[in-house]
């Protein structure tokens, strides 16, 4: 009686070990994906994954949506959720990260020719040359904004970045504003914070445009998403150049700022690119 308890009992034993190891085989690991975590580009970078089909957002998400708003999660996709600019510094220990371009450029990748999905439109994130509101028709700002959208910037983006920075200038200028006396910003000086890349590459161009009429180009390069904001918003520097206008708006938003856009200068697709993984096999 007493081996037919113990034989009994390993059955049961061999039972429910082979159920977990069965129920174990089933589970699927959990992919990691490193995205932006501000609000704008985080909510980006989950519309990105929607349109290639690895996720579903919940009805009406957009621009403020959150890994809380997704309804659907059939890869089992885990978040990281990290300051934009250290995605690319993450990137080896998550399966996949979602760049903005400025920061993928800066880690010597291309968009393009690198990610793995880009986004398709991303007219809606133009990044803008903003300024403290009341400030926009002065005319050295009128002439930062007319040397930003002027010819010889556009080519230069169109050369240099090789489709990963597009310009959406429409019309550009010879680098001048008509309407602008220079004589009488001889010796003036304009400020502006920017991102290394690409912005403060686009202003040397503009500097050089500038000097031509002895207006001088202070270029400020900051790292972050905050302080250029808050250095324009104080009146410490005059205009900033490294955001797309959803950003601004959600900023202005959340911090009672009062800076406005004055001019869409160029787009950077967002991207997925490989982490450990190298290709999409593993969100098939």
């Amino acid at each position: 009686m007493k081996k037919k308890i113990i034989a009994l009992i390993a059955a049961a034993a061999l039972i429910i070990t082979s159920a977990v190891a069965f129920s174990g085989c089933g589970a699927k690991e959990k992919l990691k994906i490193a995205i932006p975590n501000d609000t704008t580009n985080e909510a980006r970078a989950l519309l990105l994954l929607e349109d290639l089909g690895y996720i579903k957002l919940k009805d009406g998400a957009g621009i403020t949506a959150t890994p809380k708003d997704i309804k659907d999660n059939p890869h089992n996709i885990e978040f990281k959720e990290v300051e934009a600019a250290q995605v690319p510094n993450v990137r080896q220990d998550v399966d996949y990260a979602i760049i903005n371009s400025n920061y993928a450029i800066e880690a010597k990748l291309n968009p393009v020719k690198d990610s793995l999905g880009i986004e398709g439109s991303a007219s809606a994130y133009g990044n803008i040359l903003a300024v403290k509101k009341g400030n926009e028709k002065e005319p050295k700002i009128l002439a930062l904004k007319a040397a930003l959208e002027s010819q010889k910037v556009v080519d230069f983006i169109n050369k240099k970045y090789d489709g990963s920075v597009v310009s959406v200038v429409k019309s550009p200028t010879d680098g001048y504003d008509s309407s602008i006396d220079y004589k009488s910003l001889k010796g003036a000086k304009v400020t502006v914070a920017a991102s290394p890349t690409p912005h403060a590459e686009i202003l040397g161009v503009v500097k050089n445009i500038l000097a031509e009429k002895d207006i001088t180009l202070e270029i400020k390069e900051y790292t972050d998403y905050v302080q250029p904001n808050n250095v324009v918003d104080s009146g410490e520097l005059d205009a900033n150049y490294f955001q797309h206008l959803p950003y601004l708006e959600d900023f202005n938003n959340e911090n009672g700022t009062k800076i406005e856009s004055i001019a869409t200068i160029h787009v950077e697709p967002l991207g997925l690119y490989g982490g450990k993984q190298t290709n999409l096999d593993a969100l098939k």
